[in-house]
Parts: structure tokens; C-alpha cells; sequence
């Protein structure tokens, strides 16, 4: 795991409220997504909401099992076939793109206006296909190139930018290594220029150096193509690398949210001071902490507060699950010692 720097998003607006609904690209409004089970409704996502501002990146962090792939993946309705429930609201640009049909979303959402950098690249990008197909692949579908001429100059464009060289396109996925088809499949969510693109592990399964390679790259399209990221990661110091906004789920609930810098000085609720305190620093020694027990079941989780079985800091109210509480500085947190907090700083 690579060690924090929480200087290294250094040009991260230290606004916090630039991800609040006044600047919003996209908003979340209680999203929910199960799945059905022989023993009962998973509940992958349950009454998830937050905005992102146009050009930030938002960092969505907690452990294996939480449900933040479920989200991505719910964002983009990429939904298998045991889909229990399905329900809340999208908006892209004020427009609630919940409301459109399964054909008129392919045709007009995925792919053209929000994509998916999926986890796995090599699982993503078809073996028997030349990747020049593949990323072009995307503008013939969609028609937003005269032939496959000009789709392939785009292709090829996006390529330079992304540091590959012009005769990996005419490459199979095998042919390459990790690093590089982790970048073909950056090149094929970046080529129709989607208003949001969501990164789904996007460094797993690569070495260091690479992680390193794959995450400057990505800084380098955030920067030259002005796009907006969803990073879904389990790796806080990863994501520190990136973010200007950090949320943080918990058992498929979103527990946090704040601008990255306020994030990583103090977060406020115990389950990220938690995730915090298990990371290494660059610049102190400090001992290393870890979560005690197990997360709960999404088939039956407890009423209340999700992480009370597992926190220091529980009290009676934990019994009753507690608000997203927004303080002054735009940092929002579903604890009730936050909301205790809030009420504390108005008085």
C-alpha cells in the first residue's frame, strides 16, 4: 500500500461546499439497489445521495464489500439479473436521466455521457478484437464519426494523450501488458469525451510502479480534458492522489463526505478515523490501528447506526440511525455525535 501524502492535491479547491448542488454535473438522490438472494434482498446500495461539481474528482472509499462498485455499476445501469430493487434518482446535468427507458439511456447516457473504466481491463476488452476496434468502436456506434477513417484518427488521438504508441492499436489485449490495457480501457471511456466517467478500482491487480504510471496518467486527462471522476477504491492513499472530494461507505450506506483536504486532516465520523489510522503517513510515525469484528450482513443489517457494533465511541442514540449531518464547512457525516457537533456550533 502506498503511504499518504495529504499535501499531494495540493491544487484541490479548499471550498468545500464546490461539490454541493449549486455547482453540481451530477447528483445522487436516495439510490437504492438490491439484490435478490436464496435468503433474503442484498442491499448493495441503500438511500445513497451526494453531488459532484463539474471537473472534480470524488474519491469513494470503505472496505471490500460495502458496495461502492455496486454503485458505480448502479450509476451506469449495469445491472445483472437479480436486480430486487432499483430505484432513486440520477441527474446529469439537471436532467434525471432515472426516468429514461433501458434503450433510450444506451442510446443516449452510456457510453455518451458517463462511462466506466471497469476493474478488471483485461476482462473488459474482447481478446479476438484488435484494441483499435474497440476504441472506435464507441464513435461508429454512436455515429459521431463520417467512417471508421476518422474514428480510428480519434482513436488515435486519445492514444498520444495517454502516452501509448500508435501500433498498440493494432494490438490484441493479450498482446499487451497490464499497465497498457488498463490505459486501452481509459482510451475507450475517454474517446465520446462523457461528461462523468467512473473509475472502478482502476490501479487493482498492478504492481506499484505501474499504480503510480496508471494514477499520473489519469491526473494528466483530468487535467488536459477538464473531466469529472468517480473513484471507486478501497485504497485511501491511492485516492489521495486524485480526489478533491473523498465519500466514504459503509455497509452500503454513504457515512461521509468532505472536501479531500478537510478529509484528511480530520474526518469526522469513527468508522474514517478508523480507515485513517490504518494507513501510513510519509511524513510521521505513528501506530498502526485496525477495525475490530466484521462489517454486517446487507441481507438483515442492524437497525440504527451500521458501524455502532463495531465503534468505540457507541452511546444510547446509536440505536436509532442517525442524519447526515452537514456542518458549516460543507463536510457532511451520518453520526450522531456529528449531529450532537452541529447543534453544538449553532448554539
Amino acid at each position: 500500500m502506498m503511504a499518504v501524502n495529504a499535501n499531494s492535491n495540493a491544487n484541490a479547491k479548499t471550498n468545500a461546499g464546490a461539490g454541493t448542488d449549486a455547482y453540481a454535473i451530477f447528483r445522487l438522490e436516495n439510490l437504492q439497489l438490491y439484490f435478490n438472494t436464496r435468503i433474503g434482498p442484498v442491499q448493495a446500495v441503500d438511500g445513497v445521495s451526494f453531488s459532484l461539481a463539474s471537473g472534480r474528482t470524488l474519491a469513494l472509499v470503505g472496505e471490500s464489500g460495502c458496495g461502492k462498485s455496486s454503485l458505480g455499476r448502479a450509476i451506469l445501469r449495469l445491472l445483472p439479473r437479480n436486480v430486487h430493487t432499483y430505484k432513486g434518482s440520477i441527474f446529469l446535468n439537471g436532467t434525471d436521466v432515472m426516468t429514461y427507458s433501458n434503450e433510450r439511456f444506451r442510446r443516449q447516457v452510456r457510453w455518451v455521457r458517463m462511462a466506466l473504466v471497469p476493474q478488471a481491463a483485461m476482462n473488459a476488452l474482447n481478446p479476438v478484437v484488435k484494441v483499435e476496434d474497440q476504441v472506435a468502436e464507441p464513435l461508429l456506434v454512436h455515429q459521431r464519426v463520417k467512417n471508421k477513417a476518422e474514428a480510428y484518427s480519434r482513436a488515435y488521438e486519445i492514444f498520444k494523450v495517454l502516452g501509448l504508441p500508435q501500433d498498440f492499436l493494432n494490438r490484441y489485449a493479450f498482446e499487451l501488458s497490464g499497465g497498457m490495457r488498463q490505459r486501452a480501457a481509459i482510451a475507450m471511456a475517454l474517446v465520446m469525451h462523457p461528461e462523468l466517467i467512473v473509475l472502478d478500482e482502476p490501479t487493482s491487480a498492478l504492481d506499484l510502479l505501474t499504480q503510480s504510471n496508471i494514477m499520473n496518467v489519469l491526473k494528466k486527462v483530468k487535467w488536459e480534458f477538464k473531466s469529472t471522476f468517480i473513484l471507486i477504491t478501497h485504497d485511501i492513499a491511492t485516492a489521495s492522489e486524485l480526489a478533491d472530494d473523498v465519500a466514504v461507505m459503509y455497509a452500503g450506506q454513504l457515512v461521509e463526505k468532505a472536501d479531500a483536504r478537510l478529509f484528511y486532516d480530520d474526518p469526522l465520523h469513527p468508522y474514517s478515523r478508523k480507515l485513517m489510522a490504518s494507513v501510513p503517513t510519509l511524513r510521521k510515525d505513528k501506530k498502526l490501528e485496525f477495525i475490530p469484528g466484521q462489517p454486517p450482513s446487507l441481507i438483515n443489517p442492524p437497525k440504527g447506526c451500521r458501524f455502532a457494533d463495531r465503534c468505540e465511541l457507541r452511546h444510547e442514540r446509536c440505536a436509532a440511525e442517525p442524519p447526515m449531518v452537514t456542518l458549516p464547512d460543507g463536510r457532511q457525516a451520518k453520526c450522531w455525535l456529528v449531529e450532537q457537533k452541529a447543534r453544538e456550533q449553532h448554539a
